[in-house]
């Protein structure tokens, strides 16, 4: 379907509406974006009930886009079915869903070794096959280390490449020293956020559709980086999560507790000892979260701010769209089962940053743990005690692969992230961002109050985080919207 871009078009006509095919488990298959080319500079349909989402959660639930005439079928959501009109999400992986698996003294470790390093040698063929000069996102963690090592067997061209954004991480020397004994080049960038932030939008009119992941200027950094030095695709581990395992910590058992989601005075935010300290914050913040929403990472607007900066009450709008997953969360009975649907619709925001930068810089993306052969394998073969092992150890066949080939990596005691400075993004950029607001007061009408009040407070990463979405979301709204009437933000739009 070709989508119609006169802005007297209702959202919910027939001839308007788009549907995308972008979960990467589909079978690997390049997502195609050409349908939403022109979309620039024309009469748009934003959606602020997704704009709310992006500024509750950080990204949109899906299947809805930033755009109320699209639509996004991402795992749990079958492509064939009519995305607008009670969308129907399953989860079919939940370890209950998993009859066939063998009783741990039924089968060999080391066969279960040698056949998930096969699998995932294919998996990594697979997603490189039009890749002449891949680059490996090696965050020295458990999954990019055990993809490491199917990298060095089947594809020795890729250069590792390891992101240092901030001085919480430890990764770098457990990357540097896997790629250097499995004879892998290794690069490293280290984060300057206004350098990501400039780079970011650079790419943002090539840019198919808008998130906001925690993890988005630093892909951004990375992505450009890649093209600079002459790679023609990127290889993500993202997609293992879902079907090894998700097991609750207890310090997440003890945040999901805080969550009660009851409103608080703004006042509380602005005592000093409260102001200067994230962890207060980041409390606060829990408390007036649902506590399936708290499953989702980093530090997110309120409703009423929400509900401020957008001029209008839609806050709870998003907050309804949870009720698309409710029947699979109410079906389960564990905390783990819960956090695996948590992730699975997280997820979608976290491979979008990937899919979206990477268009926009003409590069392909690979996920060798989203290949089916791999996923079916591990979810139905494995015994539950190779997946989640005693005291909620998560992905021991993974850790084991690793095992084999390395002792005492940094990753095992100490394990970092694509983290970004957030705190250095507001300091770098605050007036740039101010300026957007300023622009933009036609779709987030409080946004500039907002960055004006809260300007000496976002050396707290609990208000950096915030000023970081809007400086994700502002610039691409913008870019969709100067001088062009947007239908939807200002005259209403189908749910």
């Amino acid at each position: 379907m070709q989508p119609k871009t006169d802005a007297t078009l209702d959202a919910g006509e027939t001839g308007s509406r788009v549907q995308i095919a972008a979960s990467p488990y589909l079978g690997g298959q390049e997502v195609d974006f050409s349908m939403l080319d022109d979309r620039r500079g024309g009469n748009v349909l934003l959606d602020p009930v997704s704009m709310a989402d992006l500024l509750r959660n950080g990204f949109v639930y899906p299947p809805h886009s930033i755009y109320s005439d699209v639509k996004v079928a991402t795992l749990g959501f079958d492509p064939a079915q009519d995305l607008y009109d009670q969308p129907r999400f399953h989860f079919a992986l939940q370890s209950s869903d998993a009859s066939s698996r063998p009783a741990a003294a039924a089968v060999d470790d080391a066969q279960l070794l040698k056949t998930y390093h096969r699998l995932l040698c294919d998996a990594v063929l697979r997603s490189t096959q039009d890749m002449q000069s891949p680059w490996l996102l090696q965050s020295g963690g458990k999954d990019s280390t055990s993809l490491a090592i199917a990298v060095a067997e089947v594809s020795p061209r890729t250069t590792c490449f390891t992101y240092l954004g901030g001085p919480e991480e430890n990764e770098v020397a457990s990357a540097r020293r896997v790629a250097r004994e499995l004879g892998l080049r290794h690069e490293m960038l280290i984060c300057d956020p206004g350098r990501a932030y400039d780079r970011y939008l650079a790419m943002v009119p090539e840019m198919p559709l808008l998130a906001a992941d925690f993890a988005l200027l630093s892909y951004a950094d990375m992505a450009t980086e890649v093209g600079i030095r002459g790679g023609d695709g990127i290889i993500d581990g993202l997609g293992s999560d879902v079907y090894f395992g998700a097991p609750v910590s207890r310090r997440q058992r003890m945040i999901s507790m805080l969550a009660w989601g009851m409103p608080l005075p703004p006042w509380l935010f602005r005592i000093g000892p409260v102001r200067r300290s994230f962890k207060c914050c980041y409390a606060l913040g829990t408390l007036q979260m649902g506590r399936f929403e708290r499953l989702f990472p980093g530090s997110r607007f309120t409703d009423a701010e929400v509900d401020d900066l957008l001029g209008r009450p839609v806050a709870a709008r998003s907050r309804k769209r949870l009720g698309t997953y409710r029947d699979d969360i109410d079906a389960v009975d564990s905390a783990e089962a819960v956090r695996r649907i948590s992730l699975a619709i997280v997820e979608s925001n976290a491979f979008a940053k990937g899919m979206y930068t990477a268009r926009a810089m003409s590069l392909r993306v690979g996920y060798p743990f989203c290949d089916a052969r791999l996923r079916d394998w591990v979810f139905h073969h494995l015994p539950d005690d190779r997946l989640i092992g005693p005291g909620g150890v998560n992905k021991v066949l993974v850790r084991r692969h690793i095992e084999s080939r390395f002792q005492h990596l940094p990753y095992m005691t100490a394990k970092g992230s694509f983290r970004f400075d957030l705190c250095g993004l507001a300091r770098q950029r605050f007036d740039q961002v101010h300026a957007f607001a300023l622009e933009g007061r036609a779709l987030l009408p409080g946004a500039a109050h907002w960055l004006e009040s809260h300007r000496s407070r976002l050396d707290n990463k609990y208000f950096a985080s915030k000023f970081y979405l809007l400086a994700v979301m502002l610039p691409w709204l913008l870019s969709r919207t100067s001088g062009s009437r947007v239908v939807g933000v200002n005259e209403g739009s189908a749910e």
